[in-house]
C-alpha cells in the first residue's frame, strides 16, 4: 500500500507541476511575475495524497526547483546564451526577487507532502 500511495503522490505532483507551468505563462501575460507557482503546485498535486515517505517529498523538493529553473529558462533566457545549460552554470546571476521566488516554490515543493507524512 506504502507504494502505491508513493506512486499516486508522485503523480499528482507531475500533474500539479504541469498546471503550474501553464499558469505561470498565463499568469504573466496578465502582467505579474508568480515562479513561485510551479514548484508550488508541484507540492499540492503530490500533498493531495498522504505518504509517510520522506524520500517522496525530498524528491518533490527537487522536482519542484528544477521545474522552477526550467520555467524561468523558458520564460526569460539570458541575452548573452540562450541555452539551458548556459542558464543553469549562472543561475546565481538572476535577481534577488527571482532566487526567493524560486526558493520559495521549491519548498512548498517538499513542505507540502512532507507535512502530510
Amino acid at each position: 500500500m506504502n507504494q502505491k500511495n508513493d506512486l499516486l503522490v508522485l503523480l499528482g505532483a507531475a500533474v500539479g507541476g504541469l498546471l503550474g507551468y501553464f499558469i505561470f505563462f498565463w499568469i504573466v501575460r496578465q502582467g505579474f511575475l508568480a515562479l513561485v507557482v510551479p514548484g508550488g503546485l508541484i507540492g499540492l498535486g503530490g500533498g493531495i495524497v498522504k505518504t509517510r515517505s520522506k524520500a517522496i517529498a525530498a524528491i518533490c523538493g527537487l522536482a519542484a526547483l528544477a521545474l522552477s529553473i526550467f520555467t524561468d529558462w523558458r520564460f526569460a533566457p539570458f541575452v548573452a546564451d540562450n541555452s539551458f545549460g548556459y542558464f543553469i552554470t549562472h543561475v546565481y546571476l538572476l535577481p534577488p526577487y527571482t532566487l526567493i521566488m524560486i526558493g520559495a516554490g521549491t519548498a512548498l515543493g517538499f513542505w507540502v507532502p512532507f507535512r502530510r507524512g
